[in-house]
């Protein structure tokens, strides 16, 4: 794909993109499986019924399938003891068949996150959210790296978006997308090499950073946040937010509305992600990647 020099921003079609990632990941399984090798098998746990983690976890479901791997999902209700769940984590641990799982957050209150997310091998962390995943990535090392920003990386390389040497601002910084964007795009690579700001709810001046960026990734989970005199003409935004918001106009009675004003901010942008259908699919599809990845043991033997 070309660098746009047009008036007219370009759309950065994730849906597209994870299709064509899909099909590249479902021939080299279909390679695997022939050559007599192991079909790569990824196991979800699902806690509770809220809305937005049974959709992720059916899409994953479903790209399982596109891309010729085993899934099983493992479900519990909301009153499940911690113990139960770290136990369920250790028999995935053990489990030979199994190449990596997730456990889908949130998780209900009662439970420690960061407890589940510790108690996980490492080398089976296709999240990437185990501390020695996240320490390797900071330090450049192989590891499984989160998935949204795996996606997003993967879309700026295959839009061909320049990032070496330009003003990347991260809204946000949470440990699933703003901290390993910001540590991605800090990396001597491509897409990397550029000069990083991650501002938060204490950051001062925030606007004033938007409008000096030449790469925006908005990550703060705040709908229609970022408005057009925020971004400076031929600006590249991607858009991580996934609200759902009351609507009269679609048939659930929501709409999915990201954290970027997108009629105010598209017309100044050169590249821009819409929501849905930018960011979202190429997290799972970055998921189905380091799938493979544990599969094959590239990473860790």
């Amino acid at each position: 794909m070309k660098e746009n020099n047009q008036t007219a921003p370009v759309l950065i079609d994730g849906k597209t993109v994870s299709e064509q990632i899909k099909k590249e990941i479902a021939a080299e399984v279909a390679a695997i499986t022939a050559d007599g090798g192991k079909q790569p098998h990824l196991a979800a746990i699902l806690v509770g019924h809220d809305g937005g983690s049974e959709t992720y976890v059916a899409a994953k479901v479903k790209a399982c399938d596109a891309c010729g791997f085993k899934s099983s999902l493992i479900r519990y209700e909301n009153d499940v003891t911690e113990e139960e769940l770290l136990d369920k984590v250790r028999e995935l641990n053990a489990n030979a068949d199994i190449d990596g799982f997730i456990v889908q957050l949130p998780l209900p209150r009662h439970i420690s996150e960061q407890k589940i997310i510790e108690t996980i091998d490492h080398r089976k962390d296709v999240d990437g959210f185990h501390p020695i995943n996240a320490g390797r990535m900071a330090i450049g090392l192989p590891c499984y790296i989160s998935a949204t920003p795996a996606g997003i990386a993967e879309l700026l390389k295959r839009y061909n978006i320049e990032t070496a040497g330009k003003k990347c601002v991260v809204l946000g910084r949470s440990n699933i997308v703003g901290k390993p964007m910001a540590m991605l795009m800090m990396q001597k690579t491509y897409p990397g090499d550029a000069t990083v700001t991650v501002c938060h709810s204490r950051s001062k001046d925030l606007e004033k950073e938007c409008r000096e960026a030449d790469i925006i990734i908005a990550a703060l989970g705040q709908p229609n946040f970022l408005k057009g005199d925020m971004v400076k003409k031929g600006a590249t935004v991607i858009d991580v937010g996934t609200t759902r918001l009351p609507s009269d106009k679609t048939k659930s009675g929501f709409k999915l509305t990201g954290d970027v004003l997108f009629e105010e901010v598209a017309p100044k942008c050169s590249f821009i992600t819409p929501v849905p259908g930018g960011v979202g699919p190429m997290t799972i599809v970055s998921l189905m990647k380091n799938t493979l990845l544990a599969a094959k043991k590239t990473i860790y033997k």
